[in-house]
């Protein structure tokens, strides 16, 4: 395929210029046109604007870790921090087509958008198409089934804007006899919180196998309640017949930043070192495809891998899974993390210059194709810590027990290479932007290994804009967060060892 062509399927991103292109595919339907070109300016989901503007960009969907004000009423707050629980629920059916095969529609939406102007609506309904692709990557190919594994996987909508949508999805087999295709269950909510999202479709499917009438009062009471502050818990009243009212209990973990995340897939799919090697060609900004039968291995391992990179932010092309009819994605040239269905593995291995990491059971290799140099990238001695840190987690540890362990192990690599980075921002007067010393920054590393890779790293877009967002904010802004927390213990112990040595 020529460049030409895969130019037109997808928008490329290059250093700080961004232009939008549209996904030419054979012989579209017109629904299929209106998605396309809605998933056009949607699929670089996690990117920066990296353009003029880039540092007036929203801030990313991480909450803050400290709890709002609790004199605050809770529908204020809501609508402060536009913070419903979701936007919408919809049901993705598989319908026949005349042609013969299973195409999915969308069967049920709460609420119905109304009100809305024409362009508005047009808007929507092409949002709508494109996220049937997303909950049925697979396309057409779908029969009837009498068994199927229920899987949850979650995905994330990107607007040209840079606003973020997070779309969660649960695909099982509808309550009935006889062999019948999946529907999916997928709720759009701008709040990351996959486990707690979770829960809500246990719930939504318990009621959908009594009838779908039954959904809508359970939404309705979720949609109307304020969405709890990290650590904090809201109770929702549900009415289910036979068996009367029903309290439900949804908490938010403490640590917000990692409350759409579950490392217990990453580990168990990839050996301690074999994440490594994936986390330092992220670092790097590389291109990365992890390849799995199941959608929500896919998922769950690559918003895990997103994670390790706290406190900065991927700022490239972030699709946790790929529809069929946007695999040419894998041509473009800019870096991305890609979730690929192991069907369409060949069409990803003809490729050179990236890293394809197999996530399944019966693998042979993890690494399909690499570049040969991962191995290097981060700094020796730091590379043995996290994995000697790696090593302090239970073998039965619960979601939250094994996401303090793994923070714990990375975290650290970033305080111990960046996290000096405060002391070389100047003004030149009150009010005045920073500026970032680069050279005197990455020249104050006494490490040569390690001032060898921050050198590199200072050439990433995540960390540009990092320091761009730094250099906007004024001296006497609070710095807020884990990361800053752990630089401050980190410099108080470095000032303890060296009062020691005197």
């Amino acid at each position: 395929m020529s460049g030409d062509e895969v130019q037109r399927r997808i928008r490329k991103t290059h250093g700080l210029k961004h232009t939008k292109q549209r996904w030419s595919t054979v012989q579209p339907s017109e629904g299929e046109r209106g998605a396309i070109k809605r998933l056009s300016t949607m699929w670089s989901s996690f990117r920066g604007k990296h353009d003029k503007d880039r540092v007036m960009k929203e801030p990313p969907l991480q909450e803050s870790l400290e709890p709002a004000p609790v004199d605050t009423p809770a529908k204020e707050q809501r609508y402060m921090s536009g913070q419903y629980f979701f936007e919408y629920l919809v049901v993705v059916s598989l319908k026949k087509s005349k042609e013969g095969a299973y195409e999915p529609q969308i069967t049920y939406q709460f609420p119905k958008r109304d009100g809305m102007v024409r362009f508005q609506r047009e808007e929507e309904e092409k949002t709508l198409k494109a996220i049937t692709l997303f909950c049925f990557p697979e396309g057409i190919n779908w029969a009837p089934l009498t068994e199927y594994h229920s899987e949850t996987f979650s995905f994330v909508l990107t607007e040209i804007d840079g606003s973020r949508r997070n779309g969660y999805c649960r695909r099982l087999l509808p309550h009935g006899n006889g062999a019948r295709p999946p529907e999916a269950y997928c709720i759009i909510s701008r709040l990351a919180c996959f486990g707690l999202f979770s829960k809500i479709f246990d719930e939504v499917e318990k009621r959908r196998q009594i009838s779908m009438a039954m959904i809508y009062p359970f939404m309705q009471s979720l949609r109307e309640a304020a969405f709890p502050a990290p650590g904090n818990t809201v109770k929702i009243k549900s009415f289910i017949p036979d068996k009367g009212t029903e309290i439900i209990s949804l908490t938010r973990p403490l640590d917000s930043w990692l409350e759409h995340v579950d490392f217990r897939t990453l580990f168990r799919c990839l050996t301690d070192e074999e994440v490594l090697l994936v986390f330092a060609a992220a670092v790097m900004e590389r291109r990365i495809v992890f390849i799995a039968e199941e959608l929500s291995t896919l998922s769950q391992v690559i918003h895990a891998v997103v994670a390790l990179l706290y406190p900065f932010t991927w700022q490239h092309t972030f699709i946790s899974i790929v529809p069929e009819i946007l695999i040419d994605v894998v041509m473009a040239p800019t870096p991305y993390l890609l979730g690929v269905q192991k069907r369409l593995l060949e069409q990803v291995t003809d490729q050179s210059d990236l890293l394809v990491v197999d996530l399944s059971e019966d693998k042979g290799d993890t690494f399909l194709v690499r570049s040969g140099d991962e191995k290097s990238i981060l700094p020796p001695k730091l590379q043995d810590e996290i994995l000697q840190a790696l090593r302090n987690r239970k073998e039965e540890a619960t979601v939250e027990e094994l996401n303090t362990v793994v923070s714990e192990a990375f975290l650290p690599f970033f305080v111990k290479t960046v996290g000096h980075f405060a002391s070389y921002v100047t003004r030149k007067g009150r009010g005045q932007p920073g500026v970032f010393q680069s050279r005197a920054f990455y020249k104050a590393i006494e490490s040569k290994t390690t001032r060898h890779f921050v050198k590199k790293f200072l050439q990433t877009q995540m960390f540009d804009l990092f320091i761009q967002e730094l250099e906007q904010q004024q001296p006497a802004s609070p710095q807020q967060g884990i990361f800053h927390k752990k630089i401050v213990e980190y410099q108080e112990k470095k000032k303890k060892e060296k009062a020691k040595k005197r």
